[in-house]
């Protein structure tokens, strides 16, 4: 497995990458809104590492990184010429499917298996003896009776046509109920990523990152380990209709934090939910 923090990629180091904060990106994109198409360059190097967090869930599959890289750095490239402030969101949720979408569009175009030229011109072959062979007996020819007539073996025989099946792209679209499309790569189980899969989506991490432990244990609990109210109440030691105030305000704060409307006032509230009338902070789990 790639450690990322350690290698250099396409002639990047990926061990000192820069990295800004919202704030200071917001500024640099009000300046790119107003002609300095100067600091594109800055927020090209800046976000990065949003490239290499998408790459994670391509490292064990036989690909190219330094391609990879650079076809990410094309969809992060992309994403920063069409962001716009007025969008209401943060950067890297906006980025991150860009970036993802041109790596899968890559992979779609070139990750198709081909059978090889001598596998091709033997399963043709075989075709036509097969033809030849249902029109002399009246029957669909065994496999033995194959080998025979063409002197090869029956192995041989199922090498060929297997290879002889259309060829498939990890894209190929399975199901499409026209907004949603399931391909054959989402049927895949890649075990090294099972377990952080896209709760590594860079924006979930951004926003669950602001979260106390005890509201973060608890959102991960009910919607990422499917437990009820009641169970992580048993395990926190508190109420369960504590653990619905928590929770609803930390999904509040969530959908506010996307949107880059959460002002100090609700996060110190937030954190001073009470457990039986009297205001208190919260202790840590």
């Amino acid at each position: 497995m790639h450690n990322f923090k350690k290698v250099k990629i396409s002639g990047v180091n990926t061990y000192d990458l820069p990295t800004i904060s919202w704030v200071q990106m917001k500024k640099l994109f009000q300046r790119l809104e107003n002609g300095e198409t100067e600091v594109r360059e800055e927020l090209i190097k800046c976000n990065l590492k949003l490239v290499l967090s998408v790459l994670k869930n391509f490292t064990n599959r036989g690909e190219n990184m330094d391609d990879l890289f650079q076809i990410g750095c094309i969809g992060l490239m992309k994403a920063i010429d069409n962001f716009r402030l007025q969008h209401s969101v943060n950067f890297s949720t906006y980025a991150v499917p860009m970036i993802l979408g041109e790596v899968k569009r890559y992979l779609r175009d070139n990750n198709y298996i081909h059978m090889s030229r001598s596998l091709k011109t033997t399963a043709q072959k075989i075709q036509n003896v097969r033809d030849n062979l249902m029109q002399k007996n009246q029957k669909e020819p065994t496999l033995s009776e194959l080998a025979s007539e063409m002197g090869i073996t029956p192995e041989e025989i199922v090498l060929a046509y297997n290879a002889s099946m259309e060829p498939l792209s990890f894209f190929e679209p399975v199901f499409n109920d026209s907004t949603d499309p399931l391909h054959i790569i989402d049927l895949l189980k890649d075990v090294q990523n099972e377990d952080e899969q896209w709760l590594e989506t860079i924006a979930l991490k951004e926003a669950l990152g602001k979260l106390s432990p005890r509201e973060r244990y608890i959102l991960i609990a009910r919607f990422f380990q499917g437990k009820t109210q009641m169970e992580v109440a048993q395990k926190v030691g508190i109420s369960q209709a504590q653990i619905s105030r928590i929770e609803k305000a930390a999904l509040r704060f969530i959908r506010r934090y996307y949107k880059d409307q959460v002002t100090p006032k609700e996060q110190f509230s937030r954190e001073r939910l009470t457990e039986s009338g009297s205001v208190r902070k919260e202790n840590e789990i």
